[in-house]
């Protein structure tokens, strides 16, 4: 049954595997209800295999994921979007050839069209007025922060209880990765919970509750996102290792 005080997402001493590569070794996460949550590391440290694990991509060989208590680690990636857990996939992941409003329609794909198809769409356009001005074109076209707009809006036609982010920032001018930060506070206020894998740990620290560090494979640090962002050690240990400027 769902637990209405404990925590939404939770990994309990979860590994992965591809073939003989051991990728998550004993990781655990906890994302509180409301929480924005970074998951901050290096290339090849694991950080998008935890987002396909909690998607359904990669099954662990061992341990539990749960969301709202109950386990989920063997339901299909559909199924876990229909429990509330919608993806904002690295580098967008659009259908290039549909128009913007066809994208946001396969967001909705678990929910019947109607009066409340509608106002979701409404409600994605009232956010991001450019992907209104769009809504006719092929995502292919639009420049890369207008397609992460699109992105983030088909994962909100979902109607999740949490979105799970991989690298929003990745290939988007300055500008624009204010704005996505701006528009992840501004869906966390909602009352959706963010999981969010982020290269720029000065911009994600800025703005998460708290953080996990992983390296190659396990948890190596974790705390409040202050903690993190003004302990000394911690900064020339990691931060400085893990902040990487978005290109102009």
């Amino acid at each position: 049954m769902p637990e209405a005080n404990g925590p939404l997402l939770e990994f309990e001493a979860v590994n992965t595997f591809y073939g003989d590569l051991h990728v998550l070794k004993d990781v655990c996460y906890i994302i509180g209800r409301g929480e924005i949550v970074s998951l901050l590391g290096g290339n090849a440290c694991g950080k998008s295999t935890t987002m396909k694990t909690i998607m359904g991509i990669v099954r662990p060989a061992s341990g539990a994921v749960r969301f709202d208590g109950v386990e989920i680690q063997q339901l299909s990636t559909a199924e876990r979007v229909r429990r509330g857990i919608a993806p904002v996939l690295e580098a967008r992941r659009l259908f290039p050839r549909m128009t913007v409003f066809e994208n946001l329609e396969m967001g909705a794909y678990i929910h019947k069209r109607g009066p409340e198809f509608e106002a979701d769409v409404e409600r994605v356009y009232a956010r991001f007025p450019r992907v209104k001005e769009r809504r006719n074109q092929l995502a292919g076209t639009l420049s890369g922060g207008e397609q992460q707009m699109v992105a983030i809006g088909r994962a909100l036609m979902a109607r999740p209880r949490m979105i799970c982010m991989d690298e929003p920032s990745m290939g988007l001018s300055p500008l624009y990765v204010e704005q996505v930060f701006e528009i992840i506070q501004q869906i966390n206020a909602d009352g959706i919970s963010i999981f969010m894998v982020e290269q720029n740990a000065s911009m994600a620290l800025q703005i998460a509750h708290r953080a996990y560090v992983l390296q190659t494979g396990r948890v190596v640090l974790s705390g409040t996102a202050k903690e993190l962002r003004d302990n000394p050690a911690i900064r020339e240990a990691y931060l400085g290792e893990l902040q990487v400027p978005a290109p102009a």
